[in-house]
């Protein structure tokens, strides 16, 4: 087959490994569900604390837009605006219009969110260095199939 001007070989038909994916699926889900529910037991949603975690990982970027939390989150900029919105009622984040560009709307931790995102956070990593191990030992087995070395 041609294609941009190069011959290229069609790729084998090799056997999937439905079970590894579906695996790693699975625990995905499971560290997203366990998430999910401490971020509630800390009296946030699920989505609010990982816009508190974009805003904060985005700092030493630059100025964090509600555009680029949005991206982040991959959701829509009016969704991203009514997550803003109840965090800053919430006394956790704070917006302003950016100096140059009063189109553009940064958003920034106020305390309240720090405190709130470092306990959930240090949770976080607590739980992923306990599920590590079993995470790692399936995306291994998913990448040896995927590079046709078998299980």
């Amino acid at each position: 087959m041609e294609r941009y001007n190069r011959v290229v070989k069609p790729a084998r038909a090799r056997p999937l490994d439905y079970a590894t994916l579906a695996e790693w699926r699975y625990q995905l889900r499971l560290l997203l569900g366990r998430r999910e529910t401490a971020a509630r037991a800390a009296g946030v949603e699920p989505q609010q604390y990982v816009m508190l975690l974009q805003i904060k990982g985005l700092e030493a970027r630059g100025a964090v837009t509600i555009g680029k939390v949005a991206e982040r989150l991959q959701i829509r900029h009016h969704s991203a605006v009514e997550l803003v919105d109840r965090l800053v009622e919430r006394g956790m984040v704070a917006r302003r219009r950016r100096e140059g560009d009063r189109r553009q709307v940064m958003v920034m931790l106020r305390p309240a969110g720090e405190v709130k995102l470092r306990r959930l956070a240090l949770n976080s990593l607590a739980e992923l260095r306990a599920e590590a191990p079993a995470l790692l030992a399936t995306l291994r087995r998913l990448l040896r199939h995927a590079n046709g070395r078998g299980r």
